[in-house]
């Protein structure tokens, strides 16, 4: 069950807007080329869903040739700044006005997601003169170029769409120019006010449109960006006579009017992907709120797989919806299923969805409801996320799946953060907020995978299948580590829907690169973010992980002579030399020091390098040794041993010659007292969930809980059983996730309560 926050307002019914005709709006659009009235279609099937009286559809798939309603308000809104600017009257017509713009021509600006600034191109072209328009980094390059078709110079901006809203009034104001907006902001009101006007033609055709069926709406659903269109339609359909009820959609990714409304104040939020670009904005319009605010019935969110069910089911029913124009569909069915939306939606309630614009490609989303740890695992498993600085092909990186995460959360109105100081390396923290006075917890799991090159089968199948009798998900990642993370999600999302109370705070860290140099969880680190506790859900065969060892990367650059391979008396053979060594280092690697619970350290050399070709004598050889290491162990200490080991081989073999040993990569070891109440509490929680304690031990693989020890956050390693890690075939038990999230939900509960 979805745990989305609804906003319902009981006392909207009496509120009304002041509202009337707009002198010259109607001719205006009329005589405009290629005028006509959009389609208002039956949806019949969705009247039935919904046990309404009917469902009818406003299809602005096609606008002048455009496809959106953008256009009736960018249209009027240009015309009018125009006419303002030109010193003319509100009436006068458009020939005269290309006219003047002939002698006295004048540059207009927007800022925009997709179709306003495509709109104010296309009438800039009309009009005669030029647009620039600025678009945020993250826009597609194909809703760039289909901007740009319109003849408008495109400006992209470095940041998001409300900073893109910026630099475009500063731009106009420093080249004289006009910003045709429909944000409004302090200083900068009366264009989106005529930018709201603009949008009221296609209210108008809607009371046309019923009353030729014998209808009369009492409900529209109207999809919300910065709020212009949702304005227009509460001004409309409150300034009746018998008014008609109005409900907002938004993106979960941008709920910038849900988030103000239960707020009671302005906010701003920050968006994030979405493929409802029109509707991702942060900021709701100044003018727009003060009615949004008393007179909006209810608002909803939806996430992009819920527009995208919409948009399927609309274009099987000859209408070419774009996203956009499916949100409004989406939140119709997401209102009702909610159970709470008994007074405007009865037998006799007549529906009208607002369909804000058409058909265009876009990324099949994914499905971002799921919340059983099965149909989690599953989902995240079928993203490729391998690491690219570990892939013999280059890696997919994490950018998808953290994507993904970031929409789950949204989802279900929960904040969550990007943390990505290395581009396209990002992780993702998930916060559920406690009351205050309590322990914080942290579950941090890493959402890269190791390359995909020794996979035998498809490695993002996630199916579920049969091992050794029992239910498993294959997939690279299944085990390691998708699945734990997956655990550890469907127990906050079992304790948010619960509606139980926490003093102390949940965190989920999604961590980048953990299986090449840890960089996700450093950053995270580095962001300040910390807990009281750590759980690292890695693949422990569900017993609790208390210690493991840590690693080192020395290399040692062993030297020669480069000389023909027909000089040996010129020439000095690094390879042969490094042997030299590599005798001394075997029988150092027996001397290494034992921890009574992680047991003796150990080296091994992973990589050996050198010489260009078989004629010519090497002049140096690297070798990367790799120390396994325990707490007796220092880097320093480790860097030492080596240059005593390198200086002893000179000694034995004078013609040996060496530079330096190099520390590449350090990381700590991890070991936790098996006393420590964070292993005592999670001891408990999985005896009263499992009916038996689960075993203490070390693990001989490294992980995240070291570096997060190492700044204070005593850290545990306990996750699910499987199989196939790093290998041909990897899969997850079903039972164990099931396991697993059982046990987090009630380490959650006691820990944080």
């Amino acid at each position: 069950m979805s745990c989305r926050p609804i906003y319902f307002n009981p006392s909207a019914a009496e509120e009304r807007c002041d509202f009337s005709n707009i002198q010259g709006l109607s001719h205006f659009h009329h005589s405009l080329p290629g005028y006509r009235a959009t389609p208002l279609v039956s949806l019949p099937e969705v009247a039935a869903e919904l046990g309404v009286k009917a469902v009818l559809v406003k299809d602005e798939s096609n606008r002048f040739g455009l496809p959106s309603f953008k256009v009736l308000g960018a249209s009027w809104g240009c015309y009018r700044s125009v006419v303002s600017h030109l010193g003319l009257s509100p009436t006068v017509g458009l020939e005269d006005v290309k006219q003047r713009l002939k002698k006295n021509p004048v540059t207009l600006f927007a800022a925009t997601e997709g179709n306003h600034g495509r709109a104010v191109a296309f009438m800039a072209r009309h009009l005669g003169v030029t647009a620039r328009i600025f678009v945020p980094a993250s826009m597609d390059e194909e809703t760039r170029n289909r901007i740009a078709s319109e003849g408008a110079d495109v400006v992209i901006s470095e940041g998001d769409y409300d900073q893109a809203v910026q630099e475009a009034w500063l731009a106009s104001q420093n080249d004289g120019a006009l910003l045709v907006q429909d944000t409004a902001f302090d200083g900068y009101e009366e264009v989106p006010a005529w930018i709201v006007e603009g949008y009221s033609t296609m209210m108008t055709e809607i009371d046309e449109q019923l009353a030729q069926l014998g209808l009369q709406s009492t409900l529209t659903v109207t999809p919300v960006g910065v709020g212009s269109l949702a304005h227009a339609v509460v001004r409309h359909c409150k300034s009746r006579t018998t008014p008609i009820a109005v409900v907002a959609v938004e993106p979960d990714s941008g709920p910038c009017l849900i988030s103000s409304l239960h707020a009671g104040t302005m906010v701003t939020v920050k968006s994030s992907e979405t493929i409802m670009n029109g509707m991702n904005c942060g900021t709701v319009s100044a003018t727009a709120w003060p009615d949004l605010r008393r007179v909006i019935d209810a608002a909803v969110t939806v996430s992009s797989y819920e527009s995208h069910c919409a948009v399927q089911y609309l274009i099987s029913h000859s209408v070419r919806a774009g996203p956009c124009g499916g949100a409004s569909l989406a939140a119709i069915r997401r209102l009702e299923e909610s159970g709470q939306a008994a007074s405007l939606l009865h037998r006799d309630s007549v529906v009208v969805l607002l369909c804000a614009e058409g058909a265009r490609p876009y990324p099949v989303p994914r499905d971002v409801a799921v919340e059983d740890v099965v149909g989690f695992t599953q989902a995240l498993t079928q993203i490729n996320s391998s690491n690219p600085t570990l892939s013999v092909a280059d890696g997919a990186g994490e950018a998808e799946i953290a994507d993904y995460l970031a929409a789950w959360f949204a989802h279900r109105g929960m904040e969550y953060h990007r943390v990505e100081p290395v581009a396209g390396r990002p992780s993702i923290v998930g916060v559920l907020r406690g009351s205050g006075g309590g322990k914080s917890l942290m579950f941090n799991g890493h959402i890269d995978t190791v390359s995909l090159t020794s996979y035998e089968q498809d490695p993002f199948s996630g199916h579920l299948g049969e091992k050794q009798g029992k239910p498993v998900i294959f997939g690279r990642g299944s085990l390691d580590m998708k699945g734990g993370l997956a655990a550890a999600l469907a127990a906050l999302t079992a304790i948010k829907s619960s509606g139980r109370t926490l003093r102390g705070d949940v965190i989920i860290a999604a961590v980048s690169d953990e299986e090449d140099a840890s960089q996700g969880t450093r950053d995270v680190i580095a962001a300040g973010w910390r807990a009281d506790a750590a759980v690292v859900p890695e693949p422990t065969m569900e017993a609790i992980a208390i210690a493991h060892k840590g690693f080192v990367w020395v290399e040692v650059d062993i030297l020669g002579v480069a000389a023909h391979g027909s000089d040996p008396q010129a020439g000095e053979d690094a390879i042969l030399h490094a042997g030299w060594f590599l005798q001394l280092l075997e029988q150092y690697q027996k001397r290494l020091p034992i921890d009574d619970t992680l047991g003796q350290a150990s080296l091994h050399c992973g990589l050996i390098k050198g010489g260009q070709e078989p004629s010519s004598y090497p002049e140096r050889c690297t070798i990367t040794i790799e120390f396994r290491t325990i707490p007796a162990q220092s880097s320093e200490s480790i860097l030492q041993d080596m240059n005593a080991l390198l200086s002893d081989t000179a000694k034995k073999n004078p013609r040996f010659r060496y530079a330096p040993p190099r520390l590449t990569v350090s990381r700590p070891t991890q070991k936790l007292s098996a006393d420590h109440p964070l292993v005592q509490k999670t001891i408990a929680c999985a005896a009263e969930v499992l009916r038996d304690s689960p075993e203490v031990v070390s693990v001989p693989f490294w992980c995240d809980a070291a570096l997060l020890s190492e700044v204070g956050v005593p850290a545990i390693v306990y996750g699910p059983s499987g199989a196939g890690l790093h290998s041909k075939e990897e899969w997850v038990e079903v039972e164990s996730l099931q396991t697993m999230s059982r046990v987090f939900e009630k380490l959650i509960q006691e820990f944080c309560a």
